[in-house]
């Protein structure tokens, strides 16, 4: 996957290009925003950075979907304030991640939207488990023929559990598929994840295996 840095600071630039090379990415750093048009071709993910000096990064963002262009964008931004975000979010980015963050956290939000970009391209664009189909371009999830939205990450944990049909999967399985971590990080994220799940498809849809992990139920019991 080709991945677009636009980074203004330096030090940054570098642990990042260098980090996402070790991992096998095509990695190309430019420092100004108004360069990113001519770059955007050729490119799979772009890491934009909402404070460059030339532009905006949220006019970058603006001026890209304006023009139709849908290349995945995850915003990098030292803004704490929640409108920034949102804004961010409304103008069509992907994702976000404040700075000071850690390469590990980087690195599987960069997975995420790599799997979404395999999705977007493949010859499936649709999976289906008993009465649960989700559409993998669109991103979208129906229940028994009823629509139900869902964040990127709840996305990305039901479509593990679908590509599983029915298999238990552990704890450990769950954060690499999903999360990109090769370790546990000592959290409940998979847990507090799967309640966001089980609050929007139904409780018993994801049933706990005591001991081993969870698995996606075909339809919840009588």
């Amino acid at each position: 996957m080709n991945v677009l840095v636009v980074e203004d600071e330096p030090r940054i630039a570098s642990f990042l290009t260098r980090g996402l090379s070790a991992h096998g990415y095509r990695v190309t750093w430019i420092d100004r925003g108004e360069d990113v048009f001519a770059r955007i071709a050729d490119t799979h993910l772009v890491l934009l950075d909402l404070g460059l000096p030339d532009i905006d990064g949220l006019d970058v963002l603006r001026r890209l979907r304006q023009a139709g262009d849908r290349t995945q964008v995850l915003a990098l931004t030292a803004r704490a304030e929640v409108d920034d975000v949102v804004t961010g979010l409304n103008l069509g980015a992907d994702d976000y991640l404040v700075k000071p963050f850690a390469f590990d956290e980087l690195l599987a939000r960069v997975r995420a939207r790599e799997r979404t970009q395999h999705a977007s391209t493949g010859p499936s664009t649709a999976l289906r488990f008993g009465d649960v189909s989700v559409d993998l371009v669109e991103r979208t999830v129906q229940v028994s023929g009823t629509d139900v939205r869902l964040t990127e990450r709840e996305f990305d944990l039901l479509r593990t559990f679908i590509d599983a049909q029915g298999e238990v999967l552990t704890r450990s399985q769950l954060l690499k598929a999903v999360w990109g971590l090769g370790f546990d990080p000592g959290t409940n994220v998979v847990e507090v994840y799967v309640g966001y799940l089980r609050k929007r498809l139904g409780a018993e849809r994801i049933r706990t295996v005591r001991g081993r992990g969870y698995r996606l139920a075909l339809t919840p019991p009588d």
